[in-house]
């Protein structure tokens, strides 16, 4: 997984709520089991006027030429909800999304985001639609500014947003970690206490005290 540190990239504000896992990724675009090939297919049902041909649909936000390169989404309540398909995450991140702005998010959504390198920041409802106003005007200049380290939003206009994450995410994150990778930190200490138990408990461990 690669490290989330800083980024600041162009932002689409995709401004509706509920916005489910079915709509990020439809289940007819999951056409394999592995994490390629599937960014093509996010939005489709909203981002081409025929999904067969693969013609865009000019009005949806990622077609639209000021908002080429987008990395990060602005979004409304409730984003990533519905069924728990982590390839809703696969696609946004093969896309190109690194974040998504919003005021909250699918639960099982989040912690896939999280998972695959994909920072999730809840911000109020009021400062999301400040954010898309404002990168409206310019995407391409206006971009958006996220520092996980001191966990900020900075807006085109110098605004900066707060949000909180918790320490372990945000370490998974900052490290390009999984919780694995994160466990498997602590190996001395995981190695020490296996010594220890192995010597109070031998019979678990299929051996003969002396």
């Amino acid at each position: 997984m690669e490290k989330f540190v800083q980024h600041t990239g162009i932002a689409a504000p995709l401004l509706r709520i509920n916005v489910d896992t079915d709509a990020i990724i439809p289940s007819r675009e999951m056409k394999a089991v592995s994490k390629t090939g599937l960014g093509v297919g996010l939005f489709a049902g909203w981002r081409y006027a025929d999904e067969k041909a693969r013609t865009p649909n000019p009005d949806f936000v990622l077609n639209k030429p000021e908002y080429k390169g987008a990395s990060i989404i602005l979004s409304g309540v409730n984003f990533g909800c519905g069924s728990s398909r982590e390839h809703a995450v696969w696609a946004l991140k093969e896309f190109g999304i690194e974040a998504v702005i919003a005021p909250s998010f699918g639960a099982i959504f989040y912690s896939n985001c999280v998972r695959n390198g994909i920072l999730p920041v809840v911000l109020p409802d009021a400062a999301v639609k400040d954010l898309a106003a404002q990168v409206e005007t310019d995407p391409q200049a206006r971009r958006i500014a996220i520092d996980l380290e001191a966990r900020t939003v900075t807006a085109p206009d110098g605004t900066v947003h707060h949000f909180t994450i918790e320490p372990g995410h945000r370490d998974m994150l900052l490290e390009g970690l999984d919780e694995i990778g994160l466990t498997l930190k602590r190996q001395s200490d995981i190695d020490a206490f296996a010594a220890r138990d192995r010597a109070a408990r031998p019979w678990v461990y299929g051996i003969e005290r002396a």
